[in-house]
């Protein structure tokens, strides 16, 4: 099962008899789900059936959709009702107007509700459309996995580049003369002995109990254990697929724990620049496992 990312885009446009329409869907990082819909005024079912279907595809991300309908028909012609106008002005032709008021205008006659009518289309447009608009937001979601499953690939493969220069540098720093139980006591010993040359007071015997309680502490064996074995997890992960984003970020934490302790405990110059070397490859790792699914 392959990996998605959280990040796609897709576009799915048609007509119906006068209308023209398209979906857009814009995905990018999230913590979880966020769908987001817009679509034009009378049309809230769309949003509905919108927001449910994509829950149903998509476990993870912040997704833009938004539906624009458009019509092709040539604009309304305006009618007079003529029964109301003349209804109308039979009616104020009985009035008798005070001094100063001016008699009715036909443009003011014509302002009036009900005697200019706007012939709308012919037939209900939601009735038109529903069948292809919902048919194309089914095609909207296949396009937009389609899309996330392809950066996701290319995430996979920036990943695994990623765990395999980690790999690299755990080899390094476990085989580094510079992790050896000797070359931590000898560096441990030559500091003993210049803090004895620099006072008598300090008991020589004491000194040593301290620097081999040291020398243990200063073993990276466990680190280079553990950061083989999330190496091995999460190429585990990789080939299982599917939604691993937040299993791959927790992963990406421990590589970070463990990388930081054993730059603490290197004391050696080669050990250090394989920890820092280390830490910048999982900082970078870190930032693409935030784009998983």
């Amino acid at each position: 099962m392959a990996i998605e990312s959280m990040t796609g885009f897709a576009r799915e446009a048609g007509t119906s008899g006068a209308h023209a329409f398209a979906w857009e869907v814009r995905s990018v990082n999230g913590r979880g789900l966020d769908v987001r819909v817009r679509v034009p005024t009378g049309f809230d079912s769309f949003s509905e059936a919108a927001r449910k279907q994509f829950s149903a595809a998509f476990t993870r991300g912040t997704l833009h959709i938004s539906l624009t309908i458009t019509s092709e028909a040539s604009a309304p012609r305006p009618r007079i009702n003529q029964e109301a106008l003349a209804a109308l002005i039979d009616a104020t032709s009985q009035v008798q107007l005070p001094t100063g008021i001016a008699p009715a205008t036909l443009d003011g006659l014509l302002a009036i509700r009900g005697v200019v009518e706007i012939s709308e289309e012919s037939g209900d447009a939601f009735s038109t459309l529903e069948k292809p608009v919902l048919a194309a937001l089914a095609d909207t979601i296949v396009a937009l996995k389609q899309a996330r499953l392809a950066e996701g690939r290319a995430l996979e493969a920036i990943i695994n580049g990623h765990l395999d220069t980690i790999a690299r540098l755990t080899i390094a720093a476990e085989s580094h003369p510079g992790r050896s139980a000797e070359a931590i006591r000898s560096r441990l010993a030559a500091q003993v002995t210049a803090l004895l040359e620099a006072s008598t007071a300090l008991e020589p015997q004491r000194l040593h109990q301290e620097a081999a309680l040291l020398a243990v502490k200063a073993d990276i064996r466990e680190e280079i254990d553990r950061l083989h074995a999330h190496v091995a997890a999460l190429r585990e992960l990789l080939v299982q697929g599917g939604p691993i984003g937040r299993k791959l970020d927790f992963l990406a934490q421990e590589f970070g724990r463990e990388a930081s302790t054993l730059c603490a405990k290197a004391g050696d110059p080669g050990l250090s620049r394989i920890g820092l070397e280390l830490r910048t490859t999982v900082d970078q790792l870190r930032e693409q496992v935030q784009n998983v699914e």
